[in-house]
């Protein structure tokens, strides 16, 4: 099979911040100390020759692009200071750029005073769109759906979600095709008699469960790197705070849909805090909010190797998860005043356009790997299973 040959994928990938990157001459120190090598993935120094050698498809369609958790310990023992963690990070950026044919993830990443324009004018929009529908405002309680009606809310947000999906699922379609080519994984493999459906069960199961939701090798592998770090501010602790606080609220809100669909409560109605609905919002949008603090004082600190380099998209997801957590949690709290005060309203316009706009940029934004590392993990998981 004949492989193309970009000669200008290292010029590229420095426009997505691997700067240092040519400094690197294979020495292989990158994937001795890093803990996730092993036979069958020899990262960084592997991405890194494919990058020097311009073999674009390859480089993109790697698993240990998304296996990889950044811990930044190849860069602390790179005798040339190639920065191989920058380059893999950049790597995976210019994998989702290169996955989204819209090219607005590459613009979010190469070019920041047009980006900041899109992403200040997608919250605008959002914005100046719910005020121009909104209604009354209730002086004796927050009656939120009357201000902006509920059906409004919900039929935006599925139309969005539809745009989303389909950028998505293309992106992460291409990726698990280009996967499987790689691998000699087929359809009759994965689902061709009970030892294929086994062995794919075990995959998702590897995937999902064990690294994705319980980040096993993260916590397992991967914490050697900040072992005088406390405990509340563990890398792998603030990540997995970080996703169990979105998946929380997801699931909240997915169920507080399902009550009002088969009339067990109204959207939107006033409920004690104990209501297990409203708990389980609380506590998840407790631990978001815990998590993504911590990501942006790492990231704003630079505390450790890790957050050295940061990147628009970077930057554009954590404030956005972090503004609607906020105006999430103020909300809450001026559905318990009375009588209504007039900024609670205001403030959820405020929580509604960002939590729009949020959705908006999944494919785009670093968010992007929540989609991405998955489906890796399961290629991952097939290929340490006997055939």
């Amino acid at each position: 099979m004949t492989a193309t040959v970009n000669l200008n994928l290292i010029t590229d990938l420095q426009k997505f911040g691997a700067a240092e990157v040519n400094a690197c001459v294979s020495c292989g120190n990158c994937t001795a100390i890093c803990p996730l090598a092993d036979n069958d993935a020899m990262f960084p120094r592997k991405l890194i020759r494919l990058a020097q050698v311009g073999l674009t498809d390859e480089l993109v369609s790697s698993k240990e692009l998304w296996t990889c958790y950044g811990c930044g310990m190849c860069t602390a023992r790179c005798p040339q200071e190639a920065d191989p963690a920058e380059f893999m990070g950049s790597a995976r950026r210019y994998a989702i750029s290169h996955y989204d044919k819209s090219r607005i993830a590459r613009t979010l990443y190469t070019r920041p005073a047009i980006g900041t324009a899109i992403a200040i004018g997608a919250g605008a929009f959002f914005a100046l769109f719910f005020a121009a529908l909104r209604g009354e405002q209730s002086h004796t309680s927050l009656a939120l759906f009357d201000f902006i009606p509920y059906h409004v809310i919900h039929n935006v947000g599925i139309a969005l979600m539809v745009v989303v999906a389909l950028f998505s699922l293309l992106g992460v379609g291409l990726l698990a095709r280009d996967l499987a080519r790689r691998d000699g994984v087929t359809w009759s493999s994965l689902l061709g008699g009970r030892a294929a459906l086994a062995r794919t069960g075990k995959a998702l199961w590897y995937a999902l469960g064990i690294e994705a939701l319980g980040q096993k090798r993260y916590r397992d592998d991967c914490a050697d790197d900040d072992p005088i770090e406390p405990l509340y501010r563990r890398r792998w602790l603030i990540h997995s705070l970080t996703l169990w606080g979105f998946l929380g609220l997801f699931a909240a809100t997915i169920i507080d849909y399902g009550m009002d669909v088969f009339g067990f409560k109204a959207t939107g109605t006033m409920v004690p805090i104990w209501y297990p609905v409203r708990l389980l919002g609380t506590v998840s949008g407790l631990a978001l909010m815990y998590g993504v603090s911590w990501f942006i004082v790492l990231r704003w600190r630079k505390l450790g190797q890790t957050w050295q380099h940061s990147k628009l998209s970077d930057w554009l997801f954590l404030v956005l998860l972090w503004v609607t957590g906020l105006t999430g949690f103020i909300i809450e709290a001026a559905l318990y005043i009375e009588p209504a005060q007039p900024w609670g309203y205001w403030v959820f316009l405020v929580h509604v356009a960002i939590a729009m706009e949020l959705v908006l940029f999944l494919p785009f934004t670093k968010f992007a790997h929540a989609m991405y590392r998955p489906v890796a993990l399961f290629f991952y998981g097939l290929a340490k299973q006997p055939a």
